[in-house]
């Protein structure tokens, strides 16, 4: 019998010592989580009035911009004669009003994707802390189970089991509730960036495919570019056509034609990676950046990618490829890989 008490004592005073443990652990987690969740509140605070501003920012240059070009476009039309430095510095002009205002929205597009990715970190800390809960749970039943044996004479023990279980209930429930008011104003901010998001989108992506359009094309391989030459400078453009889209259309309708862009535009996206830019350049014309790869690297991907559209779509593809050189710009780039579609086109007819 004594034996049998001093074990139920025994197993008490571990159960204390696990519980007053566990708590010092939960809350120096739990101090940690909030921490954390401070640090992406502000952060996301300060992403929301980076967007406010640049919002309003966007609103105030748009409309400057728009009259300085008025204002340039009259001044070029009212001129003759023109010489081709002045011509050069008006397309410059004008492209640097627009590369501007595509930047202002490449810098939201990216705060956005920042902020999914601290609301993934966000959600992996809330798994984390529920299944610190769930351990927690199972300890206070064990001492409930010791509590309720009332197998040992010392009754103070049992009563400071029973407030240490209690104490650490109390702990996990204030930390989920605030884990569930840090979650509702997630789930606030996350519908907030899908709705600019959704604007940006209609902005500068095209309806159809999801491709980039021209203009926020251009700026994407821009940056693509700049980011290759602080790399290892590699980087290929290739310009797509799709051979007889327009047999397509006639034939079976712009409905079939629509599935054909759809389905290029897929074959693409999934055997190029994430950050590689694709531009809906045309109709039937698409344009693609691969940062990191080579010429043979780049034919080796588009075989790749036609054989996947002639299988699914019925159709093939055309594609010109150009290297990055030294000094080349976006368009520059382009312009060689378009000829070179050309090039590749003329060798289809001709066959």
């Amino acid at each position: 019998m004594k034996n049998g008490a001093r074990q139920a004592r025994f197993d008490v005073r571990k159960a204390i010592g696990e519980a007053q443990s566990a708590i010092g652990t939960a809350q120096t987690a739990a101090d940690a989580d909030q921490t954390a969740s401070d640090a992406d509140q502000t952060a996301s605070d300060a992403d929301q009035t980076a967007s406010a501003v640049d919002q309003n920012d966007a609103a105030r240059d748009q409309r400057a911009s728009e009259n300085d070009q008025a204002a340039a476009d009259r001044d070029h039309a009212a001129r003759s004669g023109l010489s081709p430095e002045d011509e050069r510095a008006y397309a410059a002009s004008r492209e640097v009003r627009e590369a501007v205002a595509m930047q202002r929205e490449m810098h939201r597009l990216e705060r956005a994707a920042t902020a999914r990715d601290r609301d993934a970190t966000a959600r992996q800390r809330d798994r984390i802390a529920d299944a610190r809960d769930d351990a927690g749970r199972t300890r206070d039943a064990r001492a409930a189970e010791l509590a309720q044996a009332g197998t040992t004479s010392d009754a103070s023990l049992l009563q400071q089991l029973e407030e240490l279980a209690a104490r650490a209930a109390a702990d996990r429930a204030r930390a989920a509730a605030d884990r569930a008011r840090a979650g509702i104003d997630r789930a606030n901010a996350a519908r907030e960036r899908a709705r600019l998001e959704a604007e940006l989108r209609t902005a500068h992506l095209d309806d159809l495919t999801g491709a980039y359009r021209r203009d926020m094309g251009r700026l994407a391989l821009t940056h693509e570019i700049d980011r290759a030459r602080r790399s290892d400078g590699r980087f290929v453009v290739a310009f797509v056509d799709v051979d007889g889209l327009k047999d397509v259309n006639d034939r079976d309708g712009h409905a079939a034609g629509d599935h054909v862009l759809e389905t290029v535009v897929d074959a693409i996206r999934m055997r190029l990676r994430s950050f590689d830019p694709i531009i809906r350049y045309g109709g039937d014309e698409f344009v693609c950046g691969l940062i990191g790869t080579d010429l043979l690297e780049a034919e080796r991907r588009f075989e790749a990618i036609g054989s996947a559209i002639e299988e699914k779509a019925h159709v093939g593809i055309s594609v010109g490829l150009a290297v990055l050189e030294p000094g080349d710009t976006a368009d520059q780039l382009t312009e060689r890989a378009d000829a070179a579609m050309l090039a590749v086109k003329a060798q289809h007819h001709s066959r």
